[in-house]
């Protein structure tokens, strides 16, 4: 490391800030190391061989005050204007205690996954929330934590309808064309490689058939109407077929459940729930299924269990339905819920109540009757069927309304030039109805009487019944349940959370900021292009940045998830093939060693797996890998690679890989999971892939949210750049995600954290990455085998120990995961991807000081299990196997357990100064999944 500059000096020079090992802590670290620098330690761990040789061509770093000003220069460009558009996405108001007290709180955004379960029992019971919130409106039996958005949540549930089929005929998925034009055009993406038949048209007019495994309607429809659909749907269940409804939930507040004539599936989006448009996303689709496809369905799902005392505790249910455990058999290879924005929506449910969502249901119908009323005297025609919020205004010249409504600062939805759209919300006011009246009729208009939703219609069942949503609609109610939910998960807020492959690095509040700017918040993301130059302005930065660092040609945005942009990935190699006349290369390659969803990704891109083995050390089998190119090369479509490898080594031979692909006729697709230990020193096109998906909420400093917003934005080779993800708004085929952009209102984070950064700044992150990681290693060997090594007895940014030789003394990994929660600590990832170890990956925003303490807490386990080994402690009774322990334990009147109080709840000096409790005891998922409850259950008769 150099001495700042003059002008590196000042106070909001950011590189320093988040690159946390200082000079001190540099040296000492190459000290136990054995290093003379980092430089030499980076020439001792990267192949040479792969190495850029210069320095990225990016903007010179800005101060955090300079870049936000910047920032806020391009913002400013978006145009705020009133948007009437619907088509799924709609004004809203985020309560402000929830905004302040979850979206913008650390304590919420920096939590991971919550796979640990006795340490995240507060977005544990949020999205059990979630779920109970779904179930209920949709009168269905069972919902999962969220899913990405509405689109992709349909998609899923025609793949859901495809496997339940069971059967080779049923190949035909019925969508009606009243449906969002956006949910067609990504249904029509995914069933395309699978061999589905999609077949559009009027449900009124379809005749279901022995063909079909489902079919999909949307209510209300995409132009506002409120259809029957009970019989439809019994024409569709008598042929054997499922039935799904795209449903808007707000509007289920007022309306007949999709459960209650007939759906057997339901999904859609939560974002009017409290969740900004943000020109696109993040947003929480939902599903909803009835029990009997429960394992089938894709995502995660919470569900209530008990601790190892009998109190009811929370989990994820069902886990082995998740990619990294049934790869290529997998229901689907999303493993990433939307846990923010889920947790954001039913929050919003919460704090209103049933009758408080009737009441903004009823405002928004109300405002909508008045204008239809108004227009109907004026002779203009609207919808026949009844409506909820929308209205199609016929038989008129669109582009004089247009004209009107551009006049005013307003937004209308372009159909055809006769008909115009127009959805009204939660914000609509009465003189924006006033405004909408002048605006389509031309002048003003009395309105006349206009009849409610009646019968069949109307919603007489009720919902949201449980305490939980009717006991917090003060503020300050609301902002204790908030604050004490979140007492209960630990954080980046209270210690390193290590988990190979997630890289939970720093997500700063300079990063964080701009994401709640009206600017980026309030677009719809099919507002006319000339009111987003902001965002185009925000976009073409993030792509000509990214395709610098992954060495690419071109970069798309859209996918919304990691495993959404390894999707996109390889679907977009797909239609190269194609293209080429080489449609028949369906074979993929996969190594052991790649990351967990590749196999599930692959075959949901219609390709099957061929899997690669890998030697002791952890690397690629060449020797195999040539064998299998060989074998298949008339067919070989694709290889994906994960590099720096899953088992945390940089592979040497990574470019003779490449090469012997390539020589078959496949393209390399690069997983970015592991970016992290790129960024700077090498670059997937550089070393030779055709295609790379980021994980911008992991190397670029999105956060993990607790288990999504993601974004997952793949970088091309020139080659493939005609084929990248299209969009129904710009009439392009191939979209992943319901939104042209995907999740764009979070993507300023990464603007941010790049502009802040620098070239020099992101490089040096990821030589602290790799120095990190080396230095916990080293510090490890000798208590915790490091099972994978590079060539020189280096890793890369991630190391793996190996726990299995405890197992012959009754000790398991998953003990070890518990006890640390006695020690303040997340788990590293375990079990993956070689059973029975611990994946750590440090990051280069953690110091010196919290890497140490990391280690003497794993240090300390060693000699935990020392004493179990060698006969010291009972080999049952013992401070493993009975982690964590919880306040409530350690406080009890009685203590029958063989060690002490002080050993089990404070086992070292720092967690006496600031302990975190686990709010549960160790949770039994076995019970859990045999009695399986994913809705709120019913409060004890004492509470």
């Amino acid at each position: 490391m150099t001495n700042p500059t003059p002008a590196e000096t000042v106070s909001d020079v950011f590189a320093p800030r988040h690159n946390s090992p200082t000079e001190a802590d540099v040296a000492k670290m190459l000290e136990t190391l054995g290093q003379p620098s980092l430089d030499a330690l980076i020439d001792a761990t990267v192949p040479a061989g792969i190495r850029l040789g210069r320095e990225m061509k990016l903007p010179a770093a800005a101060g955090e005050s300079d870049a936000l000003a910047e920032l806020l220069a391009v913002a400013r460009q978006n145009e705020m204007r009133r948007s009437f558009i619907g088509r799924g996405y709609y004004g809203t108001r985020t309560p402000s205690v929830i905004r302040r007290a979850i979206l913008e709180n650390p304590g919420w955004y920096t939590a991971y996954t919550p796979y640990q379960a006795e340490i995240s029992q507060g977005r544990l019971e949020a999205l059990l929330n979630f779920q109970t919130l779904v179930t209920d409106l949709t009168a269905l039996d069972i919902a999962n934590a969220s899913l990405l958005d509405e689109a992709t949540a349909a998609a899923e549930a025609m793949t859901l309808c495809h496997r339940m089929a069971n059967n080779a005929a049923r190949n035909t998925f019925f969508v009606s064309d009243a449906c969002h034009p956006q949910t067609i055009d990504l249904i029509r993406t995914r069933a395309e490689p699978l061999g589905i038949n999609v077949v559009t048209g009027d449900h009124a007019k379809a005749a279901p058939d022995a063909t079909w495994c489902g079919a999909i309607v949307q209510y209300p429809d995409t132009r506002g109407n409120i259809c029957d659909y009970a019989g439809f749907f019994a024409r569709a269940h008598e042929a054997g077929a499922l039935c799904v409804v795209a449903a808007d939930l707000l509007a289920l507040t007022l309306l007949r459940a999709p459960g209650e004539f007939g759906a057997d599936v339901a999904v859609g989006s939560t974002q009017r729930l409290g969740v900004p448009m943000g020109f696109g996303g993040p947003h929480a689709g939902y599903m909803a299924t009835k029990d009997a496809c429960k394992r089938q369905m894709p995502g995660r799902l919470v569900g209530v269990s008990k601790d190892a005392q009998g109190a009811p505790a929370l989990r994820l249910a069902l886990g082995t339905r998740e990619q990294h455990i049934r790869r290529d058999k997998a229901t689907s290879n999303i493993c990433t819920a939307q846990v923010l924005l889920a947790v954001m929506a039913s929050m919003y449910a919460v704090y209103h109540g049933p009758e408080g969502l009737r009441k903004i249901a009823r405002r928004a119908h109300a405002h909508t009757l008045r204008l239809q009323s108004a227009l109907q005297a004026a002779g203009i025609a609207t919808n026949d069927a009844p409506v909820f919020d929308t209205l199609c205004i016929q038989n008129v010249d669109a582009s004089v309304i247009h004209a009107r409504a551009s006049a005013k600062q307003v937004n209308l939805r372009a159909i055809d030039a006769s008909t115009v759209g127009v959805s009204l919300d939660e914000t609509t006011t009465d003189a924006d109805v006033e405004d909408l009246i002048q605006i389509i009729a031309g002048k003003s208009v009395s309105p006349i009487p206009q009849s409610a939703i009646r019968n069949p219609h109307f919603r007489t069942s009720a919902f949201l019944t449980h305490p939980v949503f009717n006991s917090y609609h003060t503020e300050h109610e609301m902002l204790r349940y908030i604050k004490r939910l979140e007492a209960r998960d630990l954080s980046l807020c209270h210690s390193m959370i290590s988990l190979g492959s997630c890289t939970m690095k720093l997500n700063a509040a300079s990063e964080m900021l701009p994401i709640t700017w009206p600017e980026f918040a309030a677009l719809h993301p099919f507002a006319p292009a000339e009111q987003a130059r902001g965002y185009e302005k925000l976009f073409s930065d993030l792509e000509t940045w990214l395709a610098e660092i992954t060495g690419f040609a071109a970069v798309s945005l859209q996918p919304n998830s990691g495993a959404n942009g390894e999707y996109a990935g390889i679907i977009t190699i797909r239609r190269y093939l194609i293209a080429q006349g080489q449609g028949r290369r369906n074979i993929c390659l996969i190594p052991v060693s790649a990351h967990g969803t590749n196999p599930a990704t692959a075959v949901m891109a219609g390709m099957k797996v061929v899997v690669v083995a890998c030697d002791a050390a952890g690397n690629i089998d060449v020797a195999d890998l040539r064998a299998k190119a060989a074998e298949h090369a008339d067919n070989l479509a694709a290889i994906m690679v994960t590099y720096p490898s899953t088992h945390g080594v940089f592979e040497a031979p990574i470019r003779e890989i490449c090469d012997i692909v390539h020589s078959h006729g496949g393209q390399v697709y690069m997983d970015g999971a592991n970016m992290n230990a790129q960024v700077g020193l090498t670059s997937p096109g550089h070393i030779g892939a055709d295609v790379c998906h980021l994980n911008l909420h992991k190397t670029f400093a999105i956060p993990h949210g607790g288990g999504g917003p993601g974004v997952g934005p793949i970088g091309v080779a020139k080659h493939l750049a005609p084929f990248l993800p299209g969009h129904s708004q710009y009439n392009t085929p191939g979209a992943v995600s319901a939104a042209p952009h995907g999740s764009a209102s979070v993507q300023p984070i990464t603007w941010m954290y790049i502009r802040m950064m620098g070239a020099a700044g992101l490089t040096m992150a990821t030589k602290l990455a790799i120095l990190n990681a080396n230095y916990i290693a080293r510090r490890l060997d000798a208590h915790y085998p490091i099972l994978y090594k590079g060539a020189t007895g280096h890793v890369a940014h991630e190391c793996i120990i190996d726990c299995r030789q405890f197992k012959k003394h009754g000790i398991e990994v998953d003990d070890i995961a518990k006890r640390l929660q006695d020690y303040n600590y997340h788990a590293p990832t375990m079990s993956f991807p070689v059973p029975g170890t611990l994946m750590i990956e440090p990051t280069e925003s953690e110091s010196l000081v919290e890497l140490d303490r990391f280690c003497d807490a794993l240090i300390a386990i060693a000699k935990e299990i020392a004493d179990v080994v060698e006969g010291r402690a009972d080999k049952t009774n013992n401070v493993l196997k009975n982690a964590p322990h919880t306040a409530k334990v350690v406080c009890a009147d009685t203590w029958d357990r063989p060690y002490s109080r002080e050993q089990a709840a404070f086992p070292t000096a720092w967690v006496r100064e600031h302990k975190f409790w686990p709010s549960v005891g160790r949770v039994d998922n076995v019970y859990g999944d045999r009695n399986l409850v994913c809705s709120c259950p019913p409060l004890p008769a004492d509470a």
